[in-house]
């Protein structure tokens, strides 16, 4: 087990110090594994939801969602959120990273908590961690566990940081696990294929509680974990199914079916699928939570989660995309090929050194015709100028004659890359901002920017 000393004299009083703090406790940002967080966790002495073989002891805790995923872990979680606070449920939501600011990372009763709300729970795990080492992940996350342990909720939803058997958020026994998609990212952490990072997402099953996997070529490794330990197993297309159009669609489970809904009002080509799960995952947990049709309505059409496929209205049209990885980039290149005729097509681009940069770019290479790579505020993250390198590397290596012949800038940021694109647009174009969390967080600083081409009237 990691032990380091205290390395702050002075106890933290906001929760910018307490963040501050945590960047400091341990010498990595990832250090896979449940030894050390989960005996902190249980030094806190706090339970939340039922924990494996006490099933029998009146808890009397909410009921725990955990979802996992490659792609579509945020909307699954929000789409989940929605309906159950429809049903009149109180409802909270741990997801990560955030956009702008930390209290986005928490949700309670469809509202962000706030500074105040969290601070006395660092100060806690603080007291339970003695020399223990954290990472940043780790800490918050337990904080924030804490916090939603002791807030009197009928639902909790956990989103899953990185794979699932080893993440900080599987301390916690679920009453439902939730894995919306498996492919290729993070491949360093959970290994070469499909097949092996399928094997550590099924990690958040318990044995005989449901498992719901929203993917539809869902790989054996999963299917194996779950027949091994006897968890209750939900197949897209044998246990839950959907048939329908943007205009309207049906979806059924094992025993029951809701007919005529409405697209959701998150857009994209995978967000039906992410629903099929969602309601899977309720008619498993109808005997503790029920909702009724009109809920399931009421949720799905009043979501909202930004930076999903987010298009915001002007001259130029603005869209921005938290897709990080060729999987998350191919649907976001389906979703904007859908968007009907634009003369240009402008993308802010920032993104991380470890991802497979060439395969986001031949994702939506067809599509733009100028590039404005940025750098981002973390050492993580690939410099502007190697990812237009990585571009011009991948126009040389593979000519597509329907490509545009695209131009490639670099830009100190993303705000900077995005006003870079709006000087060069038409207001008929559109601008596209995507490749990372920090990419989209980095133009909404000062909340939701209003385009103008620069020969429109100004707003």
């Amino acid at each position: 087990m990691s032990q380091l000393p205290n390395t702050s004299a002075a106890t933290p009083a906001t929760l910018d110090e307490w963040l501050a703090h945590c960047e400091r406790l341990h010498p990595v940002a990832i250090d896979m594994g449940l030894e050390r967080v989960g005996e902190v966790w249980q030094r806190t002495g706090i339970t939340l939801g039922t924990p494996m073989g006490r099933e029998d002891e009146d808890l009397e805790g909410p009921v725990v969602f955990t979802v996992a995923g490659t792609n579509g872990k945020g909307s699954t979680c929000a789409m989940l959120e929605g309906i159950l606070l429809s049903a009149g449920f109180k409802v909270g939501v741990y997801g990560s990273p955030h956009l702008v600011r930390f209290e986005e990372r928490c949700r309670i009763g469809g509202e962000l908590v706030t500074a105040a709300d969290l601070v006395p729970h660092f100060a806690a795990i603080e007291a339970a961690r003695g020399e223990t080492a954290l990472t940043y992940f780790e800490f918050t996350t337990l904080a924030i566990l804490r916090l939603l342990a002791t807030s009197g909720l009928d639902a909790v939803i956990l989103e899953v940081g990185l794979g699932g058997r080893l993440d900080a958020v599987n301390v916690i026994d679920t009453d439902c696990a939730i894995i919306t998609s498996i492919d290729l990212d993070h491949m360093d952490y959970l290994g070469p294929d499909r097949e092996s990072i399928g094997r550590e997402k099924a990690g958040i099953m318990r044995a005989g509680r449901p498992v719901v996997v929203s993917d539809p070529q869902v790989p054996h490794s999963v299917v194996a974990r779950a027949e091994e330990l006897g968890a209750d197993l939900w197949l897209f297309g044998r246990d839950h199914n959907y048939a329908g159009d943007r205009q309207q669609w049906s979806w059924g489970g094992r025993a029951k079916r809701f007919n005529g809904m409405a697209y959701p009002a998150l857009r994209g080509a995978n967000q039906l699928l992410n629903a099929s799960g969602v309601l899977a995952a309720l008619e498993a947990m109808r005997n503790r939570l029920p909702v009724s049709a009109q809920a399931v309505r009421t949720g799905l059409a009043t979501v909202e989660l930004p930076g999903r496929f987010q298009i915001i209205p002007g001259q130029p049209t603005l869209i921005l995309d938290v897709a990080h990885n060729p999987h998350a980039t191919a649907t976001l290149a389906v979703n904007l090929d859908q968007m009907g005729f634009y003369p240009r097509t402008h993308a802010v681009w920032g993104a991380m050194s470890d991802k497979d940069l060439g395969g986001m770019i031949a994702k939506m290479r067809p599509l733009v015709d100028a590039w404005y790579c940025c750098d981002l505020p973390t050492a993580r993250a690939a410099g502007a100028a190697e990812l237009k390198q990585a571009i011009e590397a991948e126009m040389a290596a593979h000519p597509l004659a329907t490509a545009p012949k695209a131009t490639v800038s670099t830009h100190a940021d993303p705000m900077a890359a995005l006003k870079a694109a709006l000087a060069a647009a038409d207001p008929t174009d559109r601008i596209v901002v995507f490749g990372s969390f920090y990419t989209v967080g980095g133009v909404l600083h000062d909340g939701l920017p209003k385009l103008n081409a620069p020969h429109m009237p100004a707003a």
